[in-house]
């Protein structure tokens, strides 16, 4: 079992930025691939960015790619998505999730993820 807690939501103004951290507990953090989704009112979850166990590769969505950056500390179990340039469209619930396995074509799957963390809101407003 892994752990997921996420931190670092709230409420910014368009243009701004927000870091939200993901930590995990639990077995070998270094052992999974790390991403992070997230899901606005009455739409479906979407992936947002991935990385990899030893963080030499990344992954974006078309939609946050230039303005989002993850990254991950190993020796310190955390995962952590800088969002920078925010737009009222980034207005969602953020989740960070794990899993065991990793493909180079299937990054932004949320259902062959493992483990999910609760969530935390960032809202922008205009």
């Amino acid at each position: 079992q892994v752990q997921l807690v996420e931190s670092g939501g709230g409420l910014v103004q368009a243009g701004g930025s927000l870091r939200l951290s993901c930590a995990a507990s639990g077995r070998t953090f270094s052992n999974y691939f790390m991403g992070w989704f997230r899901q606005a009112p009455g739409k479906e979850r979407e992936f947002v960015a991935a990385i990899t166990r030893s963080g030499g590769t990344t992954h974006y969505a078309d939609s946050v790619k230039g303005r989002f950056t993850i990254s991950r500390d190993n020796a310190k179990n955390t995962v952590t998505l800088q969002m920078n340039s925010l737009k009222p469209e980034d207005t969602a619930v953020y989740y960070c999730a794990a899993r065991r396995t990793y493909s180079s074509g299937t990054y932004y799957a949320d259902g062959l993820f493992d483990y999910w963390g609760q969530g935390t809101q960032v809202t922008v407003s205009s």
